[in-house]
């Protein structure tokens, strides 16, 4: 069975969709560690809950694609069976950039779920890029993770209809309900061996 991490930074309510699947018997991986950058994440607490094991690797003042820093991450990952092998990695509101190094350590094991349909909207502040650009509709998209920013290949998507009257908080909670859906199907995909990716795209078979 495929040994699972997920990183966090704060309440991490798309790791607790994903450890409630789990839990349930619909996704068949191995929960194995939960590793936040921040000590005070909420998301800490609620993984203990759900008996999963959490590590804390505080990055205060650390720049975002420092593989020193990321080196101690890989180190606790593997301490857990989290392997290039034999690991996934789930990105849940980690809010840190990865390094290139870490990136092709776990190289086709990593996933995030940024809450736009890419390529649209990629980085900060999703939900009001698409507000303010008077999109008719927006969503989430589960993806590999790559060198680029929210470039990686497409693995799921969910679309949401933006209303007239949509704030960037209305929709951020329209598209975060679907994030709940999307993520822990993503990952039951990957742990049954039913992505293969082909160039730029996936092939669910």
């Amino acid at each position: 069975m495929i040994n699972l991490g997920i990183l966090i930074s704060g309440r991490g309510s798309n790791m607790e969709a994903i450890l409630k699947s789990i839990k349930k018997g619909k996704v068949p991986i191995k929960p194995v560690v939960v590793l936040s950058n921040k000590p005070d994440a909420k998301g800490i607490k609620i993984a203990q809950k759900l008996g999963v094991k959490t590590e804390i690797i505080e990055s205060a003042g650390i720049k975002g694609g420092n593989w020193d820093y990321d080196r101690k991450i890989v180190s606790v990952l593997e301490k857990y069976g989290v392997t290039p092998r034999n690991g996934l990695v789930c990105l849940a509101g980690f809010m840190r950039i990865m390094s290139p190094e870490f990136i092709r350590h776990f190289k086709g094991r990593i996933m995030n779920i940024h809450p736009a349909i890419l390529p649209s909207f990629p980085g900060l502040h999703s939900q009001k890029q698409a507000v303010d650009y008077g999109v008719k509709y927006s969503g989430c998209t589960v993806h590999f993770v790559d060198e680029g920013v929210d470039t990686g290949p497409i693995i799921l998507q969910a679309v949401v209809q933006v209303k007239d009257n949509d704030t960037e908080k209305s929709l951020s909670e329209k598209i975060l309900a679907k994030e709940h859906e999307i993520y822990p199907k993503a990952v039951k995909l990957f742990a049954e061996g039913k992505i293969k990716v082909k160039g730029r795209k996936i092939v669910i078979s």
